[in-house]
Formats: structure tokens, sequence, C-alpha cells
């Protein structure tokens, strides 16, 4: 990876502290900044401060961003240990995400798929990448 890359996911939310509380309990994040009221906008960034990428979710004043539009939006993380594979989705499912079936059957090979309190979709591939 190029060291002056990182890649930031950013995404509304009406439920700003849960959808933060869990993306860092079901993922092991860590909060990296926070911002309030920045042109309207509240928002939390969240990540591993070693990896070269972020979610950043925000929350808008004064409006709804609703749920996710489709199952087709989703995170896929691929951990290759069985183990810690095991750990995450025993930790996602403590911090509120729920076991969905996915929308493409490809996710249910190797992987488990969640859903946020958003709808928005985190895809657990026990795998490597690329294969």
């Amino acid at each position: 990876m190029n060291a002056g890359w990182t890649l930031r996911v950013a995404r509304p939310t009406d439920q700003l502290e849960r959808i933060a509380r869990m993306y860092v309990e079901g993922l092991d994040f860590t909060v990296l900044a926070r911002f309030a009221d920045h042109d309207g906008f509240d928002g939390v960034i969240l990540g591993r401060p070693d990896e070269a990428y972020h979610l950043e979710f925000t929350a808008q004043r004064g409006h709804l961003a609703g749920r996710a539009p489709t199952k087709e939006h989703l995170l896929v993380f691929y951990i290759a240990d069985r183990s810690e594979w095991e750990s995450t989705c025993a930790s996602l499912e403590r911090a509120g995400f729920r076991g969905v079936q996915p929308g493409n059957p490809f996710w249910d090979v190797k992987g488990r798929t969640f859903e946020d309190a958003d709808g928005y979709r985190v895809v657990l591939q026990n795998a490597t990448w690329p294969e």
C-alpha cells in the first residue's frame, strides 16, 4: 500500500452515538476523532490507529438520513484466522448487530453477514484477500 494513502468511508446516520458504539464494540475500533456542529454536522471517525482505513459516521442537524437503501451496502472484512473470525462474529452480535441472510449468497460461502441499527451491513469473511 502506498504509505501516503488512507481510505475513509463516510456515511450518515440518525443514531450517531449508537452506531459509533456498535462499531467500536463489534469491530474493536477506536474513536480516532470527533467533531460537533461543523457546518451543521456532528461526527465520529473510527478505526484502528495502525490501519490505513477509517469509518466516518455523520449526523446532519435538522436532516434525516434514513436506513440503508439496499441489502448490498456492505463493508467486507477478510479475517484469515478462524478463531479471530469467530470471536469477531460474536463481538458483533454482543454489540447489537444482528445476523442476516446476505443479498448475495456468495457471502455465505465463507462468511457471515450482519446488519447494524441503520440497516447497513458488515460481512466477515473467514478468508484471505486475495484468495
